[in-house]
């Protein structure tokens, strides 16, 4: 349509103006145009006239001077959109029907170049609603032949004030979008720093366990491994990870309120004994529960010693009434208690864990979450067997993540 380089973007800011409105009366027979203040100081303001008849060009350029606008004028697009490459403009004025290019025309190719200029369109009589189409192509308004004084500061006024209203919009906008940002980037900040909160929570919790019962020391680390790498292998979501990592973590903290005498004791408990050993679920469970990031991992500490077939405590919970998380730590459990030494026998071997797995399935174990643990590589295995790594918390977690991201843990 134009033989100009219609890749050149003009950069350059358009002065809007902060002018001073005042306000004068309206032509009343100019109905398209609402009755409202006017700006009667353009001082400065830069027009550029387009219109190929020179009488009509000559017209309007003494409109503007007057009102104290300095303006170009020139007969057709091509010569506008020269204007515009090499020249600060604010405002067009172009006419509608022109020999070669259109001012519709002309108008879209502005408003692509140059989406914040001020474009007023200039019809006849007969071309009213052709005038109408071109504001709904874009243009800020348009004017009738022939041309007016009041109208045309009329018209520029309001498409001033317009443009002034859409700069104040997108600043408004930018602004918005950039407190957005740094609230977001603090508020990201501020749930890193709970987050750190919680997971310092808990390695003080895991360490202080630890030292309740240093005959098996390293077993929250371990049996959180242990589980995290079954729950992956069935394709456990990651919330269903990470509170199975924090139950597994915290799942004896309910012994801390067991008495010496009888935690620690060498030989066997007595039935009373035994009871109150058992109850260490119960107490964990209500201590964890009070602190709500933990409320579903309290659910692991509570059964982690129910059984497949009911005979666990607790409650006595049979099959899937088990939490999923409970299963598959309980495997996860005793893999490590047969692995690990103890100071009534040494470590046994992976195998044999395995075997003992494999015969309580569907009896003490939830025989598909056996399936997945004898179906894992030894050497996945190996690694964990009866260290007593000093990990954190927060290391297990960042496996979860890992995992999710498709490394392995």
């Amino acid at each position: 349509m134009f033989s100009v380089n219609r890749n050149v973007q003009d950069t350059r800011p358009i002065d809007y103006m902060n002018l001073p409105f005042k306000a004068v009366a309206s032509d009343p027979q100019i109905d398209h145009i609402a009755d409202k203040p006017v700006l009667t100081n353009f001082h400065g303001a830069r027009l550029l006239i387009v219109d190929d008849e020179p009488a009509h060009r000559k017209v309007l350029a003494v409109i503007a001077e007057q009102a104290g606008m300095t303006c170009r004028a020139v007969p057709g697009a091509k010569e506008a959109l020269n204007v515009l490459q090499s020249e600060p403009v604010d405002a067009i004025i172009a006419d509608l029907n022109m020999p070669g290019v259109s001012g519709l025309e002309l108008l879209t190719e502005v408003r692509r170049r140059y989406a914040n200029l001020v474009f007023l369109m200039a019809t006849g009589l007969d071309d009213v609603r052709l005038g109408v189409h071109a504001m709904r192509q874009g243009a800020d308004d348009y004017l009738v032949k022939p041309l007016q004084m009041d109208a045309v500061m009329l018209s520029l006024d309001r498409a001033f004030h317009k443009k002034f209203l859409e700069r104040e919009l997108e600043n408004y906008r930018q602004n918005l979008e950039r407190m957005v940002c740094e609230r977001t980037v603090e508020l990201q900040n501020a749930l890193g720093q709970v987050e750190q909160s919680y997971e310092d929570t808990l390695d003080a919790l895991g360490a202080a366990i630890d030292l309740r019962d240093g005959q098996t020391a390293g077993h929250s680390r371990r049996v959180v491994l242990w589980s995290l790498h079954m729950l992956m292998r069935m394709q456990g979501t990651h919330k269903q990870l990470k509170n199975l990592a924090m139950g597994a973590w915290l799942h004896d903290i309910g012994k801390l309120a067991i008495p010496d005498a009888i935690l620690l004791k060498p030989g066997p408990l007595t039935t009373q004994e035994w009871k109150i050993m058992q109850s260490h679920a119960r107490i964990g469970h209500d201590l964890v529960n009070r602190i709500p990031f933990l409320v579903d991992a309290a659910e692991i500490v509570l059964t982690h010693h129910e059984r497949w077939d009911g005979s666990g405590y607790p409650r006595g919970l049979k099959g899937t009434d088990i939490p999923l998380g409970a299963r598959i730590f309980a495997v996860a459990d005793t893999v490590d208690a047969m692995t690990s030494d103890r100071p009534y026998r040494a470590a046994l071997p992976f195998g044999n864990a395995q075997n003992e797995i494999e015969r309580l399935a569907g009896i003490q174990f939830d025989s598909h979450v056996v399936n997945v643990f004898l179906n894992i590589p030894n050497e996945t295995w190996e690694p964990f067997c009866g260290q007593t790594s000093t990990m954190q918390i927060s290391a297990a977690l960042a496996g979860v993540f890992f995992k999710n991201s498709g490394s392995s843990f």
